[in-house]
């Protein structure tokens, strides 16, 4: 065996040291994802502890937090990033004339991968930053001021983990109900907000309850707004929800969630992420990062 076949082989028994074929504790790519290269032979060491230790802590993270398997690593983001365009049948008048924020629930994507949003912040649950911390697992927050300007400072502890902080509006309104002003009164302000306590203004909006009318897309793009996502799935502490006849999950499906705690449904936060992960993960998807697919 060449030079350059024994490094490869090297780098691959670090990968699966300790780790017998078949364990439900198996760090598996995700479908779509390349394998690591091997380094130059001057770092292989240093490389083969690290891939050691990552899989090591991994393993422990999933123990910890009670899956029954690691989680999937995502595959890296696409270099060329899909074109997004609305979902057939959620079109506004003039959508696309008016080039007004797609409205879509699914990314295209041929990798195995969904995405975790997670809407309102009413709960604010140290443990769910610490178990979506130590698993390394990607997600969206769509925030609303009424609920979060008691507690600015956590979210900011979550934006520090790389979560992009979006706009679901100041007060959470019905806004097919309000008036074009009244929408953007309600959007741009959020965008003030965000922008102020965190520094950027968002890209991504989510209307509540996922009602939105042409004026809301209006008042969205008036107010800097590229994506309007929706959701093809919702996740809860103690079941599932979806979109589609099949009940199923599908390839860059947008996954949706809410920050609640036990007072006001079945489990903690915690607890759905741990049914959110065994589902995705037995099924072979990996969680990826929305805003790297836009």
């Amino acid at each position: 065996m060449g030079f350059r076949g024994g490094l490869a082989v090297l780098a691959a028994t670090a990968i699966v040291s300790g780790c017998g074929e078949g364990s439900d504790f198996a760090i598996r790519p995700a479908s779509g994802q390349q394998p690591d290269q091997a380094p130059p032979a001057g770092a292989l060491h240093s490389y083969a502890d690290r891939l050691r230790a990552d899989h090591t802590a991994r393993v422990a993270a999933a123990q910890r937090w009670g899956l029954k398997k690691v989680p999937l690593t995502p595959p890296a983001p696409p270099g060329k990033k899909p074109r997004i365009t609305t979902r057939e049948g959620f079109e506004v008048t003039g959508h696309e004339d008016l080039n007004l924020p797609p409205v879509f629930t699914t990314v295209p994507t041929r990798h195995r991968v969904v995405f975790l949003t997670i809407d309102d912040g009413a709960e604010k649950d140290p443990e769910f930053l610490r178990m979506t911390t130590e698993l390394r697992i990607p997600y969206t927050a769509f925030l609303s001021d009424y609920l979060v300007k008691d507690d600015y400072g956590y979210f900011e502890k979550m934006q520090s983990t790389g979560v992009a902080l979006n706009n679901h509006t100041l007060h959470h309104p019905y806004l097919p109900g309000l008036s074009y002003r009244g929408q953007k009164r309600e959007i741009c302000g959020m965008q003030d907000v965000i922008e102020k306590r965190y520094g950027r203004r968002p890209a991504l909006f989510r209307p509540p309850f996922g009602n939105y009318n042409r004026d809301t897309l209006r008042a969205a793009k008036a107010c800097g707004v590229k994506y309007a996502p929706l959701w093809n799935a919702e996740v809860f502490a103690d079941h599932w929800e979806y979109r589609e006849g099949d009940r199923d999950l599908h390839p860059g499906d947008i996954v949706l969630s809410h920050f609640r705690g036990r007072a006001e449904g079945a489990g903690t936060m915690p607890d759905m992420v741990r049914r959110f992960l065994n589902k995705v993960t037995e099924k072979g998807y990996a969680v990826a990062r929305l805003e790297d697919y836009l």
